[in-house]
């Protein structure tokens, strides 16, 4: 049995719970609230009896994506109605329905209402039929509640027994209901239970014994524990890993072609764009309740990111910032005058700066990049035995042409002590940078295309180490703005695209070191590539030698200063 599920899974599998109501009349059990919800959102329903959940192409992508974890710890972060329940009982199915030598066990299905269990436990006894070739029935027993203060309660539950000697067991919320228990649980719509936690805790135990946790839920608001264990797992502190699956996601997948299936109707683009259009707009006003059900954004997730006093506290004296300010008329002269204004003002101002760096710890950096009107940021980045993620060096370069900025980056990169990695904003003009330091430093440069996703994975772990106080910025008015400029948008941690606010200096600012320090630390927690060798020294002007230099750059230097202005720090 285990080798036909791999088969299907390979193929393309799990249909959603949802896949629509089938027939007229039947209750939907699987809202909390079917009134609060649009009358054509997809909802539970029976299982048609020739449902082969196996059959190629009947499992959508992101189910197919969520059987094919086989994380002890995982975490289906979710919009309504997207199938992950309708996939996981199936898993379940054939977990239970597998000898202990095939990766056999017990499965305890937590659900946030009795309803939901029941309904689940139907789906496991199709299941068992039509994959598994049992003929199990659904028993409802009486399960011994044990609490922690020695009272018993008795909770209804239901249950499929399978032949391999393992079950399915539907329990109440409970937290005390699955202590000593074995085998995997399953918590859904987790954000909904009385105390969250408290079932996480309790079942934390299992893994001793090669337990598996599964924790499936839409949002129930920001300050949620279901969205706090969400923060923990993308920070990389608890092992969970994180499946983020929007209702979107699932019409992408494939959720309204199986509508049509079940409903006898013709799927048209057009139709299925008007009908999700239909679900969202039944919402009227409600945005924030929409965004939560079907975008899986929880609806008070807006507004700054981490308050001023939490930036402050991780501000601290030693890192310098060197500004750096470049005229228009600077373009336009020649290319070894160019260089060699450049060349002048890295020796004497940086060069220092770098030869200063503790050449015992790792150094990464993030560039967040910009031509004009933004600045460019370059983060140095120190990374302590403690872990401890301490800026050192903060570039901030404005109107500084292409070739300019990778003349900088390039001597810096090339002297920082054990480099270990290097994450470029590569999205837009920024490509040709990113590009061009990945053909230099190989391996070790990450070319970060800025998107939705990314963000998702990488701001929250960013604005955790200010809570943590695990990293170290400069002491810098503009900086700590602009990771105050880090906000809620759309339920992930970005910079808004149309946020702008004036400098020290004057200038238009875009959230700058903010971006660039996000991508500072996703650098630092990639690994390093270390090679065989690497020499004690180079010669001065190693950094220059690039194959379009010549000799002549370097014979009759241009010195002219171009109004170049300087800042207490550095070049402005």
């Amino acid at each position: 049995m285990t080798g036909a599920f791999k088969k299907a899974v390979a193929a393309g599998a799990a249909m959603a719970t949802v896949l629509a109501s089938s027939a007229q009349g039947v209750e939907p059990v699987l809202a909390r609230n079917p009134a609060a919800l649009p009358l054509e959102l997809p909802r539970g329903a029976e299982i048609p009896q020739d449902l082969d959940p196996l059959a190629d192409g009947v499992l959508m992508k992101h189910q197919r994506e969520w059987l094919d974890d086989h994380s002890d710890l995982k975490i289906a972060k979710k919009g309504r109605r997207t199938g992950v329940t309708f996939a996981e009982a199936l898993d379940d199915t054939l977990i239970a329905a597998a000898a202990r030598s095939a990766g056999g066990d017990n499965v305890f299905y937590i659900g946030d209402t009795k309803d939901k269990g029941r309904e689940f436990i139907g789906y496991v006894a199709h299941f068992a039929k039509t994959v598994a070739r049992e003929l199990a029935e659904v028993e409802e027993f009486v399960f011994a509640d044990e609490r922690e203060d020695g009272t018993t309660k008795d909770i209804s539950a239901f249950r499929v027994r399978f032949a391999s000697g393992f079950r399915v067991e539907a329990l109440s919320s409970r937290p005390e209901n699955i202590r000593g228990l074995q085998g995997v649980v399953v918590i859904d719509e987790a954000a909904f239970h009385n105390d969250v936690r408290a079932v996480i805790d309790a079942v934390n135990a299992l893994l001793i014994w090669g337990g598996k946790i599964r924790v499936i839920s839409s949002p129930n608001g920001q300050l949620n524990p279901f969205e706090e264990l969400c923060s923990e797992a993308l920070a990389g502190k608890n092992g969970f890993k994180v499946h983020f699956i929007p209702f979107s996601a699932a019409v992408e997948n494939g959720l309204y072609r199986r509508v049509c299936l079940m409903k006898g109707w013709t799927w048209t683009p057009e139709a299925e764009a008007a009908w999700e259009g239909k679900i969202r707009g039944a919402y009227g006003t409600r945005t924030a309740q929409m965004h939560q059900e079907l975008d899986a954004i929880p609806s008070d997730a807006v507004g700054a990111a981490m308050p001023r006093v939490v930036i402050e506290r991780a501000a601290k004296a030693g890192p310098i910032v060197l500004r750096y300010f470049l005229p228009d008329s600077f373009k336009m002269a020649e290319k070894a005058q160019r260089k060699a204004l450049v060349e002048e003002w890295l020796k004497a101002e940086v060069a220092p700066r770098l030869a200063a760096l503790d050449k015992r710890r790792r150094h990464d950096f993030g560039l967040d990049f910009a031509r004009s009107g933004d600045g460019s940021d370059l983060i140095i980045q120190e990374l302590g035995q403690d872990l401890t993620r301490r800026w050192k060096l903060v570039f901030e370069m404005r109107n500084v042409p292409f070739e300019t900025q990778k003349q900088i980056l390039f001597f810096v990169v090339s002297r920082l002590p054990r480099f270990g990695h290097g994450a470029l904003d590569a999205t837009g003009n920024g490509a040709y940078l990113a590009e061009v330091a990945a053909q230099k430093f190989g391996a070790r440069i990450s070319e970060i295309k800025l998107s939705q996703e990314w963000y998702r994975e990488n701001g929250t772990p960013y604005v955790d180490a200010f809570g943590d106080e695990t990293i170290e910025i400069a002491t810098d008015d503009d900086v700590i703005r602009d990771q105050q400029a880090l906000q809620y948008v759309n339920g992930v941690i970005k910079v808004p695209d149309d946020l702008r606010y004036p400098g020290s200096d004057g200038h238009m600012r875009h959230g700058d070191t903010g971006i660039a320090g996000m991508l500072a630390w996703f650098a630092s927690r990639q690994g390093a590539v270390i090679y065989g060798y690497e020499p004690v020294g180079r010669r001065e002007n190693d950094a220059f030698n690039e194959p379009d230099d010549d000799d002549e750059n370097r014979r009759d230097p241009w010195r002219q200063p171009l109004g170049v202005r300087m800042s207490g720090q550095g070049l402005v």
